[in-house]
This record gives C-alpha cells, sequence and structure tokens, in this order.
C-alpha cells in the first residue's frame, strides 16, 4: 500500500511539471522566469533575444530543479545606436551627451561600442592598465572616446557625466554604420536567494557588465554548456555566498575570463578561455574555487591572479601565454593547490602558499614537483576549431 500510494504521489508531482516555451507559453524570458514552480523547464528558441535572464530569488525544490534550456539561443546585450541622438560636430566625428540614462565610473570602464561587429574596447579594460582617452580631435576611423564633464548639483551618488564620440570612415554616414552599443547589464543575472535552478546551452555576449553575473545566497545552482562572448568585465563572476557548479564554458573576448569573490564556493570543468582583455582567472577574497581540464589561450595583461584569503585548486588545465614572459600572482595569503598544470610562457609569484604535483612552468618542473609532463590528451577535445 505504502509503495502504491508513493508512487501516485510522485505521478501526480511529475504531471505539474511543465515546459514554457518563450514567444509561445510566455511573451518574454522575464515573464516565463516568473511564472515557473519547481520542476519546470523554460524552453528558448536557437536564436538572438535582446533581453536577459534574471533570477531573483528563485527556488525550484531538490530533485526538482527549475531549468532554462537556451537550445543554441543568444542573448544580446547590445542594441543599435539611434543615429538621430548624435549630432555631427565636424565631418566624420559625432558626439552624444546622454547616451545613457544613468551613468557612472563602473559604466564607463567597461564601456565599449561594436563597430564592423566587433567589441571596441579602445584599449580600456574594468580590470587592469587602461589605455588614456583620446582626445575627439584624434580619433581614426572606427574609434570612440569618452571625455567626462563637470558634477552637476542634482547629481545621484556616484553618478558622472559627459561626452561619447564616434569617428567615422570618411563619407559614411552614422545610420550606415552599423553600430551598436550595450544597454544590458548582463546576460544571466542572479540575485537573492537562488536554489535548484539548472541554466545551459546558452550564450551571452555584449553586456556592459558580466556575461553570467552570479550575486547572493545561491544554492544547486548548475550551468551546462554555457559561453560568455565580447562581454564588457566579466565572462563569469560569482558575488557574496553564490555556490554553483559549472560544466562546459567558453569565455572569450571578455575584459576577465572568470572572476569570483567574496565567499562563493565554486567549481568550473570543461572550459575554454581565450582573448581576454584584462585577466584570465581572477580568484579573490575568501571563497573556495575549483577549474578542472581547462585550456586558457592567455593575451591578457595577466594570466593568473589568486589574493585574499582564498583557496584555489587547479587540476588539468593548460595556460599558453602568446604575449611575452609573464608571472602569475599567489599573494601572500592565498592557497593554490595545482596538479596536473602545465603554465607555458610564464612564471608563477608566490608569496601565499602553492603546492605543485606534475606541473611544468615554463617548461620547467614546478618547484618541489616531480613533473613528468602535465596535459592529458582530452584537453584538445576543448578547443574550438578556429583556435586550433
Amino acid at each position: 500500500m505504502r509503495t502504491v500510494l508513493a508512487t501516485v504521489l510522485l505521478a501526480s508531482v511529475c504531471a505539474h511539471a511543465r515546459d514554457i516555451h518563450v514567444g509561445k507559453d510566455a511573451p518574454t524570458i522575464h515573464a516565463a522566469i516568473k511564472i515557473a514552480q519547481p520542476g519546470d523547464t523554460i524552453h528558448l528558441e536557437p536564436k538572438v533575444y535582446r533581453e536577459y535572464a534574471g533570477f531573483y530569488g528563485k527556488r525550484g525544490a531538490p530533485g526538482r530543479p527549475i531549468t532554462l534550456d537556451g537550445h543554441g539561443a543568444t542573448l544580446e546585450g547590445s542594441d543599435p545606436i539611434d543615429p538621430s541622438k548624435w549630432s555631427e560636430v565636424s565631418p566624420g566625428l559625432f558626439k552624444n551627451d546622454n547616451l545613457l540614462p544613468r551613468l557612472d565610473d563602473a559604466i564607463t570602464a567597461r564601456w565599449f561600442f561594436i563597430i564592423n561587429g566587433k567589441m571596441n574596447l579602445m584599449g580600456r579594460t574594468s580590470k587592469g592598465r587602461s589605455a588614456p582617452y583620446k582626445t575627439p580631435e584624434a580619433l581614426q576611423a572606427n574609434e570612440w572616446t569618452f571625455i567626462k564633464g563637470p558634477p552637476r548639483a542634482d547629481a545621484k551618488p556616484q553618478q558622472s557625466f559627459g561626452t561619447f564620440f564616434l569617428k567615422l570612415p570618411a563619407g559614411q554616414k552614422l545610420a550606415e554604420a552599423g553600430i551598436a552599443m550595450p544597454v544590458r547589464s548582463a546576460g544571466v543575472q542572479l540575485s537573492g536567494d537562488n536554489a535548484h535552478l539548472v541554466i545551459k546551452n546558452l550564450t551571452a555576449t555584449h553586456p556592459y557588465n558580466d556575461g553570467f553575473n552570479i550575486h547572493g545566497d545561491c544554492r544547486d545552482v548548475v550551468f551546462e554548456n554555457i559561453r560568455a562572448i565580447e562581454c564588457g568585465d566579466d565572462g563569469i563572476s560569482a558575488h557574496e555566498s553564490a555556490q554553483y557548479r559549472v560544466d562546459g564554458f567558453v569565455s572569450i573576448g571578455n575584459s576577465t575570463g572568470i572572476c569570483d569573490t567574496g565567499t562563493a564556493q565554486t567549481s568550473y570543468t570543461r572550459v575554454f578561455i581565450a582573448d581576454c582583455a584584462g585577466v584570465d582567472l581572477y580568484f579573490l577574497d575568501h571563497g573556495r574555487y575549483g577549474v578542472t581540464n581547462a585550456v586558457v589561450f592567455s593575451s591578457s595583461q595577466h594570466a593568473l591572479v589568486v589574493t585574499g584569503d582564498c583557496r584555489l585548486t587547479l587540476d588539468n588545465v593548460l595556460i599558453r601565454r602568446s604575449r611575452p614572459l609573464h608571472e602569475g600572482n599567489v599573494t601572500t595569503r592565498a592557497t593554490l593547490a595545482a596538479r596536473r598544470c602545465t603554465f607555458e610562457n610564464m612564471e608563477v609569484k608566490v608569496t601565499g602558499v602553492a603546492t605543485w604535483d606534475d606541473c611544468l612552468i615554463n617548461g620547467k618542473p614546478a618547484p618541489d614537483a616531480q613533473a613528468k609532463g602535465a596535459i592529458l590528451p582530452e584537453l584538445n577535445k576543448l578547443i574550438p576549431k578556429n583556435y586550433q
């Protein structure tokens, strides 16, 4: 009798799990997330959505997560600029004094325009050294700059003001240039008390902040087969006491590949990172972090930074530097445990604690390690074809 009752109850629970198709059962991603209940799956189409996926205090249940399945969808963080809001101050030079409703230093530090289909940071990055803004007169074709204005008496805390300038090739009209700008802060954002979520098969691109921005006290959150492409700050970033795991992550062209902070606890496996501007792997504060089976093609300013009172485990990780010899950092209170790792064209400065097992650093065995050659063949599978 108990077995029959349990079967009936289980069938009743499963019967309430729904498939919610955005565009059919809900008009937007936001609306679908709002109505989703434990066990439900939100389905996107394999197309571009000019919106973001926000989870704010959203909870599934143990064994019955709320799932967002992108099915290959892209969350686009940018929109085309409105030429009518720009004025031409000299041939081919355009300006906008009120580009955004709200502007602050954090946004301008992450800012870019999409010109000819590519993110243009003008040599600037949110985490690292940034080139100074050019004067408007010094701009070359397909470049931009920002000139900060004076503070205003009616400004809100941290609010700033200024003028953006765009330079076009001779004879090109702004309406024909196809320039876009980031208008959303993230592709996927979690904040508050989230639990029992699965987010998978999804690309986030062109937000002015993170591709995947994780705040709050999330628990039992899983990301599978996700990509962050050309984001103004981090590809993915954990904050506060977030806890999640990622299985399958591609981070290309972001300011930072992965940046985790606070007391977060995160794990990443099957990772590919390339073309970052500031830092590839950045772990700080008091968290506990792990990266397994990862390939990093490093052209950033800093390949690896481990700082604060955090602990990082790296297992079967290749960092291949394409810039001049570089020095990663494990700072005073930080701990790194590395196993089967190869760091090419880079050294690692350790003032904290580091342990090495079968590791090669710049072609030599790591200190106190018996390195025999670290990287396992399966890492080749993580490298996209256009990087092989």
